[in-house]
């Protein structure tokens, strides 16, 4: 493994802290959800009694902290580092459910806390150097190429006809339709947060970068975006034990595992002589990120999106 750089190492340690938070507020806001949907309509429903409640407020007060350090982490490290650490979170979601929640961790449940910690430490030493970023027009270069204004207009097509088709028919009833719709603007979300991270950075560091309307369109789609979510998100968490969301989300990561041992093990047995023993020598294993001799590394935001 290569030594990490120092703005590697900074958005390590911003993103781990920022999933101790999130995670908590998971379980927090869970039963601020709970306690109001004892006393009126439950937001998975219609209703916003949870606005009310005090346990909802110190959930999103501890989410706004996490994600406060989440975003300054992406302005130290590349989004294909900072953002697989997010499934930390979803240890101290399901250690908080037993506790607070009184939800039993099953050993399905354990196996899946497992895997975040192997997958998630799989990553940070892999992570790649990230490209030198001068100005947030690098950034716009990169939103405006043909691919990706493609990949958002397919984006937005899905999640227009998820709220305005699926939502008001099956939301109640199939939890995928939130979860769908909070996980493809999320895709955005990184892109436009990691492009107002780098503005910022640049911005304390002598070069203004709040002078270009390109960063006022990233805080715009930020704030959309966010907004977006925290609204289906309450939707998901009210219909749902934290333990049944950390379970789902321990599901996802085991099939990013499952996903990353069939790239590396893909080219075993393809080359390679047989021994007189029958085995195979197999060909050397190659990491999974690779800098060229510039020190560049590709686009962190291609790789994310």
């Amino acid at each position: 493994m290569d030594q990490m750089s120092p703005d590697n190492i900074n958005g390590l340690i911003l993103a781990v802290s920022s999933s101790i938070f999130i995670g908590s507020s998971f379980i927090i806001k869970k039963k601020g959800l709970k306690k109001a949907g004892a006393s009126g309509v439950r937001a998975g429903e219609g209703g916003h009694g949870y606005l009310y409640e005090p346990w909802w407020w110190a959930g999103m007060i501890t989410m706004i902290v996490g994600e406060v350090a989440n975003f300054a982490a992406y302005a130290f490290a590349p989004a294909i580092l900072v953002t697989p650490l997010g499934a930390l979170s979803i240890i101290f979601s399901a250690v908080l459910a037993h506790f607070i929640l009184k939800e039993k961790l099953h050993i399905f449940g354990v196996l899946g806390c497992v895997l975040c910690v192997v997958g998630s430490t799989t990553i940070v030493l892999h992570a790649p150097h990230e490209q030198k970023i001068e100005s947030v027009k690098q950034v716009w270069k990169l939103a405006i190429e043909p691919g990706f204004l493609v990949y958002s207009a397919v984006i937005l097509i899905v999640v227009l006809v998820l709220i305005f088709y699926y939502e008001p028919r099956y939301g109640k009833t199939h939890l995928i339709v939130y979860v769908g719709i909070c996980s493809l603007m999320g895709s955005l979300t990184v892109m436009s947060v990691k492009a107002v991270a780098i503005a910022i950075k640049l911005t304390f560091s002598g070069m203004n970068q709040f002078k270009y309307f390109h960063a006022w369109i990233f805080i715009l789609v930020v704030t959309f975006c966010c907004i977006l979510q925290i609204n289906y998100l309450n939707k998901d968490w009210a219909s749902q034990s934290g333990l049944k969301i950390a379970t789902e989300l321990c599901g996802f990561v085991t099939i990013l595992s499952g996903t990353f041992l069939l790239h590396k093990t893909k080219d075993m047995g393809d080359s390679g002589s047989v021994s007189g023993r029958g085995s195979v020598s197999l060909p050397r294993d190659t990491p999974v990120f690779s800098n060229s001799g510039s020190g560049r590394s590709s686009s962190p935001e291609k790789v994310a999106s």
